[in-house]
């Protein structure tokens, strides 16, 4: 007979497994073909975006008739801002359709080069990022555009705009963006808490068994304890799409109220239950004295909680913290909002060092939570 009951769980396993598999069709060769590509992101994740190098910048440009003897080109050429620095183009005017070459020499070696065409209305037209050669040279190859045509006798001029390496390194401009939406996460988690606590502290004492007695009393204890289940079966991901949906999305206050409901239950529920391991007999002791039941409560009960109660909630602010890393993908602000957007236009780099600043916040936090609860307990 308990071999029969060994072979029907075994067989209930395979079973259970064998749908497992059926419903989350797993594809490993899509895995391992998509490797390459996942180790290329992976890569650019563990990359952070955080200094950058200082860079000086300096343009350089040279008139450009379009078509030719449309400008004189003596009066119209602009003077380099560097005697080193020479432009050229050969020919030194074009017919529209016509090739021609843009150079440089006498820039620093492995130099950026942005060029560009300026146009006569004063409007820039990319062309294309290159890098000067080791001797500090560029040569560029385009043609001549309706568009850079000659206006109002004023021709197009070809510029060069160099970026040269200057020395130093400056934090770069996504590290300030992270360290301010890291604070908006912080702080939807630590609103989210105390207003949760407030709420879940007073419906903690209806949902202890050992103080809800009586007819009264045993509907008080079901019906909030079943209240606390409902909540706690919500996702708080669930709760802020529902609410960003309301107050709308991008909007951190849709993140908090979905944060209360279910840190109302998750609370409610811890601090229930610290109240039933209180010690009864100095509850009994403060009731022979005649007091009653908020009395009791105030002299018996929360001078036993309290510690406990404190600890708990620093403990749920930590773990909001990381839930608010989550509901924000959701548009309910913070952290989790900037990686989502970061993924999203494949700024790699970028969303690695959103992922790093959430690490070090909730590392702090853990540790920080950890030395308070030892103190309290």
């Amino acid at each position: 007979m308990r071999a029969l009951r060994w072979l029907l769980f075994g067989f209930a396993v395979v079973m259970a497994y064998g749908f497992a598999i059926r419903v989350t069709e797993p594809d490993i060769g899509k895995l391992v073909t998509s490797l390459p590509q996942a180790g290329d992101i992976v890569a650019k994740l563990l990359s952070p975006d955080l200094f950058f190098t200082n860079v000086t910048t300096e343009t350089f440009s040279l008139a450009f008739p379009i078509p030719c003897a449309s400008a004189a080109l003596d009066s119209q050429s602009s003077p380099p801002t560097s005697p080193q620095v020479h432009l050229t183009a050969v020919p030194n005017c074009a017919n529209i359709g016509e090739p021609l070459v843009f150079s440089g020499v006498g820039l620093s070696p492995n130099s950026s080069v942005v060029v560009r065409w300026g146009l006569p209305g004063g409007n820039r037209l990319p062309l294309d990022v290159i890098t000067s050669d080791p001797t500090g040279s560029f040569r560029f190859e385009t043609t001549a555009r309706p568009i850079t045509a000659v206006r109002n006798g004023t021709p197009a001029t070809l510029e060069a705009v160099v970026s040269t390496p200057s020395g130093g390194f400056t934090i770069s401009p996504t590290v300030h963006e992270v360290v301010n939406q890291l604070f908006v996460t912080i702080f939807i988690a630590l609103l989210a808490t105390v207003l949760a606590s407030l709420v879940a502290a007073p419906l903690s004492f209806l949902a202890a068994r050992n103080l809800m007695t009586g007819r009264a009393g045993n509907v008080l204890y079901g019906v909030t304890r079943g209240g606390f289940n409902i909540a706690r079966s919500l996702e708080p991901l669930v709760l802020a799409t529902v609410f960003a949906l309301i107050v709308g999305f991008g909007k951190p206050f849709g993140g908090v109220l979905g944060l209360i409901i279910g840190t109302i239950a998750s609370l409610g529920k811890m601090f229930s239950e610290t109240v039933e391991d209180i010690d009864m007999g100095t509850v009994e002791a403060v009731t022979a004295t005649g007091a009653n039941r908020v009395q009791t409560i105030a002299q018996a009960v929360v001078p036993q909680i309290t510690p406990n109660w404190l600890a708990f909630l620093l403990y749920h602010w930590d773990i909001n913290v990381r839930i608010s890393t989550i509901i924000g993908f959701v548009g309910a602000g913070g952290i989790g909002e900037y990686l989502q957007k970061q993924i999203e236009t494949l700024s790699y780099r970028q969303a690695g060092t959103a992922l790093l600043g959430i690490v070090l916040v909730v590392w702090s936090l853990d540790i920080l939570s950890t030395q308070v609860r030892k103190k309290l307990i």
